[in-house]
């Protein structure tokens, strides 16, 4: 991966953008779609589109998520402790004893998510797992006043943990789940502007996927696309204490190539066509299945309208909805140039009907 890209995916990263406050992280991710798009803008939601070869047929939307899971302040105690609700889906074991980043009117603010001492448990208390109900927020303050002279109820916060880059060709940071898509999406983008697709393209970094895929199904509506490809992380299985799980889950391996789901939520000739490019690419590719709904932006996109040819290619990822979430950097580019030169095979006589 160049240099280039690299920054920007740093910078997706590190951005504090949970669930419904995404402005920094569109920030980032539109000024990178502006080196090279066609047209890039925010729509009222919150998604950020980038279209590359606009008036070309079909026209296709490629979709990753670019919210985050976090937390928001709902109760300022009178000491100054902040109490907080979460915004996705917390393993509260994860979040005690963490620094978190708030996001204010004035900037940010640095706090830590505190808990009762081990020391100071008791045996039976030692055993349980706290809720998110009973962890609190001390960003140093004095008393109530104090706080409120630094943060308000409703300010959003994540995990202060960012991009690092580790052995063997690995990143690790919080919000790879799915600033890795939004990313994928828009180099696959930035690829199919240099090739000669017939169709128009529609990179779309989606928001509030993390609570209910909502982002998606504007940004669909409001294009009304023929094809739809989302691109979302998924469990990598390549780790112990997995069990039971490989036999449910399939093997799923860190730079071992894209995963490519197969299921109802899967048009069948979309899903053929990306293994046949794969092939034809002499990219590794990975099979998962998926018998429902997959949970993604995917599920948005096939159900938009009348209905909408959809295809999920996925990033293997360890530890999904922690600070330390794990990729593979090869895999973000085999996913990127599957994307582009699946989507460049498309013209407006390519039959996704699929029986």
């Amino acid at each position: 991966m160049n240099k280039q890209s690299k920054k920007f995916l740093a910078d997706l990263i590190n951005s504090i953008s949970p669930s419904g406050y995404e402005g920094p992280v569109a920030k980032v991710w539109k000024a990178e779609a502006t080196t090279f798009a066609s047209r890039v803008w925010t729509d009222t939601h919150g998604n950020s589109h980038a279209v590359v070869n606009p008036g070309g047929s079909p026209v296709v939307m490629l979709a990753g998520h670019y919210d985050e899971i976090g937390f928001q302040i709902s109760y300022i105690d009178d000491e100054g402790f902040l109490w907080i609700q979460a915004l996705g889906g917390w393993d509260p074991q994860i979040a005690q004893g963490q620094r978190v980043q708030i996001m204010t009117k004035k900037g940010v603010v640095r706090g830590v998510i505190g808990k009762v001492a081990i020391h100071m448990q008791t045996p039976e208390d030692r055993k349980k797992v706290s809720e998110i109900k009973d962890l609190w927020v001390d960003v140093g303050a004095k008393n109530k006043a104090d706080a409120e002279k630094m943060v308000e109820i409703g300010d959003p916060l994540v995990i202060a943990s960012g991009y690092e880059e580790m052995a063997n060709g690995l990143a690790v940071g919080r919000a790879f789940d799915d600033r890795a898509g939004a990313f994928v999406v828009l180099e696959a983008a930035r690829q199919l502007a240099k090739l000669s697709p017939k169709a128009e393209i529609h990179a779309v970094a989606t928001v509030q996927e993390e609570i209910g895929l909502r982002g998606a199904q504007t940004a669909a509506y409001g294009i009304n696309p023929d094809i739809g490809i989302a691109v979302d992380v998924t469990f990598a299985t390549d780790h112990p204490n997995m069990g039971e799980a490989r036999k449910r889950e399939n093997l799923i391996e860190l730079g071992k190539g894209p995963v490519l789901t197969r299921g109802p939520n899967i048009n069948s000739k979309l899903f053929d066509l990306l293994v046949k490019t794969a092939k034809a690419e002499k990219i590794p590719v990975q099979i998962n299945a998926e018998p429902r709904g997959t949970g993604t932006d995917a599920n948005a996109l096939q159900l938009n309208r009348s209905g909408v040819t959809t295809a999920l290619v996925s990033i293997p990822l360890r530890y999904m909805h922690s600070p330390c979430e794990l990729i593979s950097l090869k895999d973000l580019e085999l996913c990127s140039k599957l994307i582009a030169k699946t989507v460049e095979k498309v013209t407006p006589r390519t039959n996704f009907v699929p029986f």
